[in-house]
């Protein structure tokens, strides 16, 4: 079972100084490790999210995600091997393709992080540093397709988030137009759906509506380059902060946490499509006699290996290449 935490100094101490291997390989070893939850020595944690922990650089901000998976709202006891490096580098991927908004990337590449971090080959793949900034107070949900908690709202009421739709649209199916669909954001629980009144009334107009109008064009831009690549981008979440009055889009970007992505091959209107995501750990912990409350359940290995190849496909067919340090 990969272990739970596992310091620097823990790691290295696992490879022989008589070992045949050369340090290189030893090296990619360490990074291949999962991670649960990691402390770097001179590294302030100020924060630790369901997968991400943040260390304060004093300018900067180093993000390091973790291969903690959550579901039903709790932490799962084991990693998801490369589920880190697929949230971290499919990023930095969309970070730099969509460069007319901007963002808080300083760099994603290790070998350009300072010295003082470079000590710490476990962070290759998986961090990056970012600007500081202060996030907005909501979420910026974009939906292309009638699925989820939307698909069930609308069955209920021919709306979704309290817009009304055209009569006769079916699960899945894509929407006449695509919806901008604000929420607030939870430290805990589930994030509560906004009205497009209410997330005005917390930015203020002119940040309401420039957040909208990007999170539209990404998504939508993301959705057409995706298409090509055999992956529908059924719906997903954006965060933006301020940084010196400027916005700029920050956290994740269009990764299978953050997003709903469908294979196209596999898509077919009025049923709920697979996805590229954590979709098989759910299907799993809904098969047992869990209420759904912390501590959560283990997940049996060939769950973990189906979650993590799902993760990893995804990033293939999306940015073409291998994870680095692969």
């Amino acid at each position: 079972m990969p272990r739970a935490h596992h310091p620097r100094e823990d790691l290295f101490n696992t490879l022989k100084p008589s070992s045949r291997l050369s340090l290189r390989a030893q090296l990619a070893i360490v990074r291949a490790m999962p991670i649960l939850t990691c402390d770097f020595p001179g590294l302030k944690k100020i924060r630790s999210g369901k997968v991400r922990e943040i260390f304060d650089l004093g300018e900067h901000l180093l993000f390091v995600a973790t291969d903690r998976i959550s579901a039903f709202d709790c932490v799962l006891p084991n990693p998801i091997p490369h589920k880190g490096a697929v949230l971290t580098q499919i990023s930095a991927f969309w970070f730099e393709k969509f460069g007319f908004v901007p963002n808080h990337v300083v760099t994603a590449n290790f070998s350009e992080f300072p010295e003082e971090l470079r000590r710490f080959p476990e962070l290759r793949g998986r961090s990056m540093i970012v600007k500081k900034s202060q996030p907005l107070a909501v979420e910026c949900i974009v939906r292309g397709y009638l699925v989820g908690s939307g698909w069930k709202e609308y069955q209920q009421r021919g709306t979704v988030c309290g817009q009304r739709l055209p009569s006769g649209i079916q699960q899945a199916e894509k929407l006449p137009e695509t919806l901008f669909t604000p929420s607030t954001k939870a430290e805990s629980g589930h994030d509560e759906n906004i009205s497009w009144d209410e997330c005005r009334g917390i930015v203020g107009d002119d940040v309401a509506n420039k957040v909208r109008a990007y999170s539209i064009r990404i998504y939508e831009e993301a959705r057409a380059y995706a298409a090509e690549r055999g992956i529908i981008v059924a719906d997903t979440k954006f965060e933006f902060g301020l940084r010196d009055g400027e916005i700029v889009w920050i956290d994740e970007c269009l990764t299978p946490d953050s997003s709903r992505f469908w294979p196209a091959d596999q898509y077919a209107v009025g049923a709920n499509p697979p996805s590229y995501d954590k979709q098989s750990v759910r299907d799993y912990l809904e098969t047992l006699d869990w209420d759904k409350t912390p501590p959560a359940p283990p997940l049996p290995e060939d769950v973990i290996a189906k979650t993590s190849d799902k993760y990893l496909e995804a990033f293939r067919l999306i940015t073409g290449r291998g994870l680095l340090g692969d």
